[in-house]
């Protein structure tokens, strides 16, 4: 199924993220900071590591609760965002935890300042997360592609998701499965909206994800289908595969599997 073309263009002409000289001065900022050339240096030590391999990408939807999580005891798993909202339910622990969303880098920065996971997460972060070993800055920008080289910039497309498809890519992983990835949200609304979160969180696998008054963004479905529908023709071309093991949800983009047939 493909995105329907006149939401993608109607979507497009209010792109937040849309390529200008506002965003070409943010990267030269980015590019004089220091910090900029050792998150580079480290991104360069991830590229192409895993060639071959497989790797799984836990989406945050309440389906990632139906997924088996004991089966990616040997298997690279990205987290996304909150993911250690999940720590105390689980002994599961993802390889690497990516975000970019200014929100939840602001309310995660006492776990992701705390956490010896490695993190890949905004540049917008420095001076809220501390520059260390583990950590990986990445340069967002509206640039029309998607990035097989994550050191330099990437698009955010819409959702980490697509962030995480990239890093994926970057690292040279042949295979890479989606789980818990809904496409689908109980709150309703325009399209990257700042809504203030309800008493619990029913889009999300722990009611507390956003929760209590905290500000969040209204996903944007229709531009993110669009940027997994290039992370998919991406894949393809190269001979890789992106599947689609998550346990429900309405996301169609990606080949259906099984995620004990696909391991």
């Amino acid at each position: 199924m493909s995105p329907n073309p006149a939401l993608m263009q109607q979507r497009a002409q209010v792109n937040p993220y849309r390529y200008g000289a506002f965003e070409m001065w943010n990267r030269l900022k980015w590019d004089i900071n220091p910090e900029s050339w050792r998150s580079r240096k480290k991104l360069q030590s991830w590229r192409n590591k895993y060639s071959g391999q497989k790797a799984v990408i836990a989406c945050n939807g309440p389906s990632l609760l139906k997924s088996d999580l004991s089966l990616l005891e040997d298997i690279f798993v990205f987290g996304l965002n909150k993911i250690h909202l999940l720590f105390d339910k689980s002994d599961f622990r993802p390889s690497c935890i990516v975000a970019v969303n200014p929100f939840v880098i602001q309310q995660t920065k006492e776990f992701y300042n705390s956490t010896d996971i490695p993190l890949f997460i905004n540049s917008i972060a420095t001076k809220s997360i501390s520059s260390r070993e583990n950590v990986a800055f990445l340069h967002l920008a509206q640039q029309n592609k998607f990035a097989k080289d994550c050191s330099i910039s990437l698009n955010p497309g819409f959702t980490v998701t697509y962030v995480a498809m990239q890093l994926a890519f970057h690292m040279g992983f042949d295979e890479v499965a989606l789980i818990g990835c809904d496409h689908n949200f109980a709150s309703k609304g325009p399209a990257n909206a700042v809504v203030t979160a309800e008493e619990k969180d029913e889009n999300h696998f722990d009611p507390n994800y956003f929760s209590g008054g905290v500000k969040w963004q209204l996903p944007d479905l229709v531009m993110s289908e669009m940027f997994y529908c290039r992370a998919r023709d991406m894949f393809e071309a190269h001979d890789k595969k992106v599947v689609n093991c998550t346990e429900g949800g309405k996301l169609d983009v990606f080949q259906r599997a099984e995620l004990k047939s696909w391991i």
